[in-house]
């Protein structure tokens, strides 16, 4: 079993990082404007603009 890559709102969040918001279907990724946010571990994930939405982390490049 893998890590959990889509999170309902309310679930808390199992890293720290950026989260976008996508569609619940594999092939409805053409959401115009999504809502990104960035959470911490532990911080529970808020409500979508729509019902059949999901949250999934993206990841983003660190400079040091």
């Amino acid at each position: 079993m893998g890590e959990r890559s889509e999170f309902s709102p309310g679930y808390k969040a199992p890293n720290n990082g950026v989260y976008i918001e996508v569609g619940a279907h594999p092939d409805s990724e053409d959401l115009h404007h999504p809502k990104r946010i960035y959470l911490h571990k532990g911080e529970r994930f808020p409500e979508t603009t729509n019902d059949d939405r999901k949250w999934r982390r993206i990841k983003t490049s660190h400079k040091h």
